[in-house]
């Protein structure tokens, strides 16, 4: 009896520490700007490779398995991205990055840029342009000398509602080993094809350049793990109405600028009676009936679609307002 006391005893206190774990926020990492070391990267693979792309892949895995982040998976960044027509210097721009952020849904965008990718004797800063590779380097080498490799990445967390910066982390790596090619002499990298060069690969992993990507990730995910706590969730209130209701979709009159995400549930409720006040006539309130619910597909400015699934019929005028909790 004296058992099964003391394990309930134990079970009750941990109930108040369970309901106080802080909310995770959610989060979306753009493609990071590799434009200054573009020449660099080039030369070292033989052709063009998205080595921004790379990094935010390896970004996203880590954070996600750190689990401070919620973090969108990349088919639903890419989907959003293509629908709204960014072009990549778009999204570079605070305030573009924080309208990606509110038509996801998220807390935070997370962009960045390479700023250094490659020997240890060569540094570009962004904006700029610096280069004295030696005749020669490419696949396989780097030179007739020995070089450890270096990558440096810096990554912005920008508020979604604000577009303000709130927090600014550089993650840097160097390889503890040095060589006379930074990719080794078994990869193929020239014939990888532009952009589809996987950096999570073993293969990759294994060269200095790797390690060296792998530590400056690694450095940045806890940089930006620790600056978490500078993210505020905001809950946005919906207040809407149903436009239109023609071929099996619902279209309402508020979208990204009011708040309203893809993915987000909302309730369609139909005012059955209005109360005003004897003396003044003033609408005192609206008495809503809960029809059902429409689930967001697509979102624009001032306006988004959806599919409905309910026991009512929507109809133009219908309000449309969060779920009720």
């Amino acid at each position: 009896m004296k058992l099964f006391s003391c394990v309930f005893t134990a079970a009750v206190a941990v109930l108040p520490l369970m309901a106080q774990a802080p909310q995770k926020h959610r989060v979306a990492v753009l493609d990071f700007q590799y434009g200054a070391v573009m020449g660099s990267v080039q030369a070292m693979f033989g052709t063009s490779q998205d080595v921004g792309r790379g990094i935010s892949d390896l970004l996203i895995n880590r954070l996600v398995n750190d689990g401070t982040y919620r973090v969108i998976e990349r088919n639903a960044l890419d989907k959003i991205l293509h629908e709204q027509n960014f072009s990549n210097s778009d999204r570079a721009d605070a305030n573009t990055a924080a309208k990606i952020g509110r038509v996801l849904g998220v807390d935070a965008i997370i962009v960045g840029d390479i700023t250094q990718f490659g020997r240890d004797d060569k540094h570009t800063n962004v904006g700029g342009a610096f280069s004295h590779w030696t005749s020669g380097y490419g696949v396989g080498g780097v030179g007739r000398h020995k070089a450890k490799a270096i990558v440096e990445i810096t990554a912005r967390i920008i508020d979604v509602n604000t577009g303000e910066i709130l927090a600014s982390v550089t993650g840097h790596g160097e390889s503890k080993r040095s060589g006379t090619s930074l990719l080794g002499g078994g990869g193929n990298w020239g014939n990888s094809g532009g952009g589809s060069l996987d950096m999570g690969s073993s293969n990759f992993q294994a060269t200095i350049l790797g390690e060296a990507v792998k530590q400056s990730v690694d450095q940045l995910a806890t940089g930006l793990d620790h600056d978490a706590d500078k993210l505020q969730t905001v809950v946005v209130k919906i207040n809407g109405e149903v436009a239109d209701t023609t071929g099996g979709s619902i279209t309402i009159n508020v979208g990204s600028r009011a708040g309203v995400h893809t993915g987000e549930k909302l309730e369609i409720a139909r005012v059955t009676r209005v109360i005003k006040d004897p003396v003044t006539g003033k609408v005192l309130r609206a008495v809503r009936q809960p029809i059902g619910e429409i689930q967001i597909t697509q979102v624009g400015d001032t306006y988004a679609v959806g599919s409905f699934t309910g026991s009512g019929q929507p109809k133009v005028g219908d309000a449309v307002t969060n779920l009720s909790n």
